[in-house]
């Protein structure tokens, strides 16, 4: 049975990314930092669909510990065939307010352990023959405009694509496909700027899901590199 590892997913859009898997037939490992009880509800859920659900936890922004999940998730499902990077926190703030350590823990959360993950992963998916890696990224990340409330955060999205792109293009003929989701403003978002939407509403993560699901099909199978923005015309 195909093995999948979602980072982040005891609630919200990994939650949902991880519950479609399930659903397609993939064993999962459920990964949580300090939310151990939602991620055993999260794996029991997945569970209903017959699959092996495991939850595992992990600090992703330690090398040595997203090492330890990715070696952990392949050796306990016996392989791994996805891996989908969703941790990430976010932070709000005037540049002229940003500490030192707000800026490194935007780092630190979104951009390094998608780095710690996949140095691991590739490895482990060579040696099986093919694999895909999917890095949730954030909508207009691509776009290099002034973001003064959310620059480190937008600079470790933007980081996230180009790492994904120099990644893809090394391992594509090692048929292993790397590429990125980028949600817009999602039912779950902090924030909601509906008229800054030319569809004119929030993304479901039903709607996220399906780009998954797309991505990790057989039939995505030439697509690398890439940047899917599930945004509603955001940023257009």
């Amino acid at each position: 049975m195909p093995a999948a590892l979602v980072t982040g997913s005891a609630r919200g859009i990994g939650k949902a990314l991880v519950l479609e898997l399930a659903a397609l037939g993939y064993d999962v490992v459920i990964h949580y930092r300090s939310s151990a009880k939602e991620a055993q509800e999260v794996a029991e859920q997945a569970a209903k669909y017959g699959v092996k659900a495991l939850p595992l936890q992990a600090d992703v922004s330690s090398f040595e510990e997203a090492k330890g999940l990715v070696i952990e998730a392949h050796n306990r499902l016996g392989r791994l065939d996805v891996l989908v990077n969703n941790v990430g926190n976010y932070h709000k703030a005037p540049l002229s307010e940003v500490s030192v350590e707000n800026w490194h823990a935007m780092f630190d959360s979104n951009l390094h352990p998608v780095f710690y993950t996949c140095q691991t992963a590739i490895p482990l998916m060579r040696a099986q023959g093919k694999g895909r890696i999917i890095n949730i990224g954030f909508a207009g990340a691509e776009h290099l405009v002034a973001r003064p409330v959310i620059t480190a955060y937008g600079i470790a999205k933007t980081g996230i694509i180009l790492y994904s792109k120099a990644l893809a293009k090394s391992e594509a003929q090692n048929n292993i496909t790397i590429n990125v989701i980028s949600p817009g403003v999602m039912e779950n978002s902090e924030t909601k700027p509906i008229a800054d939407i030319p569809i004119a509403r929030t993304g479901h993560l039903s709607e996220l899901t399906a780009a998954v699901k797309f991505l990790v099909s057989d039939e995505a199978a030439y697509i690398t590199g890439v940047t899917l923005e599930v945004a509603g015309g955001w940023n257009l």
